[in-house]
């Protein structure tokens, strides 16, 4: 009923972007001070290590929220009406090679966006691989 798609994972060069995308469809939005708005988020999680929140970008406001290994070089965006986050990846590095999940269902009133505890609905990841 709830599902959530990821696109744009691949191989890449070291200093290569790569554009993810991730549309969810059949989603309720759990109730809050904006009850029709919700937090959508890119999670990671390398070969044997625990996932991590890369970016977080909320849909009825302009908030987003980076990971400090991303900042400057990852940008979040939004498409509102059609459900969708970007994600995208410049300056890619070897230690950006991971599984990358989509999430959503934080409120506005998350304490903190890149909490994967925040979030009940998962996509079912792209990989992204960044060789040397």
């Amino acid at each position: 009923q709830v599902q959530l798609v990821e696109s744009g994972g691949g191989s890449v060069q070291s200093g290569g972007a790569l554009r993810l995308s991730c549309t969810a469809s059949g989603y309720t939005p759990p109730g809050g001070y904006t009850p029709r708005s919700y937090y959508m988020a890119w999670f990671r999680q390398p070969p044997g290590k625990e996932r991590e929140g890369v970016a977080a970008v909320y849909t009825g406001g302009a908030p987003t929220y980076y990971a400090d290994s991303v900042k400057g070089r990852f940008t979040i965006s939004k498409d509102n009406a059609k459900n969708t986050v970007y994600l995208q990846m410049n300056s890619l590095k070897p230690e950006d090679t991971a599984m990358y999940s989509c999430a959503a269902g934080a409120t506005i009133l998350t304490a903190y966006p890149l909490s994967h505890y925040e979030y009940n609905y998962w996509g079912q990841g792209t990989q992204v691989t960044v060789s040397s």
